[in-house]
């Protein structure tokens, strides 16, 4: 696979807004998550809610209504200067020459859960404020972004579950080699709503308190809510680009793992497959990592595998959450982020590692020079994607 530059990127969760925050975070060990206090819910578990979204209740003369998820992506844009990079390519290529392909599980949904709210009792109807398109719709995030950057290319929502944006770029990466287009904004956003809160907790998955990847006493996920971007460019300049994507769907279960990881293992294969690296030559994983028993586990039996116990690996679930939908872009950007930096990011929120799970894992953040980082995300029905995001060194930029 022919590199393709990284050459802007930004994400906005619980932690903060922009890179410098998460920069700050991951050295301090500090995490996002506080108790559940979203809407009307009452749950005893812990999310991660992004600071700023919460605003009163649609009106009946309200004429249109921009939802959280539409929001959040729009505080993520501004951020870093990416909308501003993002414009300028729009420029040096054509509007058609960009695409927006992005992320998401529930998209809108939480206005669809106030209109419900708000029915006519005698007729049902819902209020006249609820516009499906620019909230519900699977589309609205993909077009609200489109419509704010200026472009014209192709413009989708890829929706599989926990590996949505992750997918995002393995798709843009494809349109680029086939000529389609020069440019592409990636990433993902989803935000806090009812349905998952509630959907997550009949799984029996929520964690009580703030949630402890790959740790002997997990007991389950924290919800998180972020937006993250990146901007891919065929010819870019800069120092970081995605060296190679890999996916796969074991369809073992619809909300299970395989218990041997299977996919994940196939998704990691085929991205070192396609980036012509070795196992070894990956100096840090950001593992999927949701603080679950089983998707622990089985992650990190195909991680040892694949890779041993020598490679550094951690979740920062632990810090941001699972933000679902937008997971694979934030973990992405966290990837950039530690390859910029030279960080190797702590397992935020674990105490004391599962022995059944034979990986190495790094518990606090400490400095290391990277070239290459894997990032992982696997979703409900077995769909799996892992990307490696690569760093230029001295002497290849020397050579070049």
């Amino acid at each position: 696979m022919n590199r393709i530059a990284v050459t802007q990127f930004t994400l906005t969760t619980c932690l903060g807004r922009g890179i410098d925050a998460h920069r700050e975070a991951l050295i301090a060990g500090r995490s996002g998550l506080s108790p559940c206090d979203f809407e009307d819910v009452d749950l005893d578990t812990w999310i991660g809610s992004v600071a700023g979204l919460n605003a009163p209740l649609p009106t009946a003369d309200a004429v249109s209504q921009h939802c959280r998820n539409n929001r959040l992506a729009d505080l993520a844009l501004a951020q870093d200067g990416f909308r501003e990079a993002a414009r300028a390519a729009v420029a040096r290529y054509g509007a058609r020459r960009v695409a927006v392909l992005l992320g998401t599980s529930t998209s809108g949904i939480l206005d669809t859960e106030f209109a419900y709210r708000q029915r006519d009792p005698a007729t049902g109807a819902l209020p006249s404020w609820f516009d499906y398109r620019s909230s519900n719709s699977i589309s609205s995030l993909a077009e609200y972004v489109s419509r704010s950057l200026g472009t014209s290319g192709p413009c989708a929502v890829i929706s599989t579950a926990c590996s949505s944006s992750a997918k995002a770029f393995a798709s843009a990466a494809r349109q680029i080699a086939c000529g389609l287009i020069d440019a592409a904004v990636v990433g993902g956003v989803d935000t806090l709503c009812l349905t998952t809160l509630y959907g997550f907790n009949s799984l029996e998955v929520l964690a009580n308190g703030p949630c402890r990847p790959c740790d002997r006493r997990r007991d389950g996920l924290s919800i998180g809510e972020a937006g993250a971007f990146a901007l891919l460019e065929r010819d870019g300049a800069g120092a970081l680009w995605l060296g190679g994507y890999g996916e796969s769907s074991d369809a073992h279960h619809m909300s299970s793992p395989h218990p041997d990881g299977r996919g994940a293992g196939q998704a990691m294969g085929a991205a070192l497959e396609r980036a012509g690296l070795r196992p070894a030559e990956i100096d840090y994983i950001n593992l999927h990592g949701t603080a679950t028993p089983a998707n622990d586990l089985a992650e990190g039996r195909a991680v040892a595998e694949l890779f041993g116990a020598g490679t550094p690996v951690s979740s920062t679930k632990g810090a941001t959450g699972h933000t679902l939908g937008a997971a694979g872009g934030v973990e992405a950007a966290l990837c950039l982020l530690a390859l910029q930096d030279g960080l190797i990011p702590g397992c935020i929120g674990t105490q004391e590692p599962d022995p059944e799970i034979r990986i190495g894992l790094a518990l606090e953040t400490r400095r290391a020079p990277l070239r290459h980082a894997l990032s992982n995300a696997f979703g409900f029905g077995g769909t799996n994607c892992s990307l490696i995001f690569s760093r230029s060194g001295s002497e290849e930029d020397a050579d070049e």
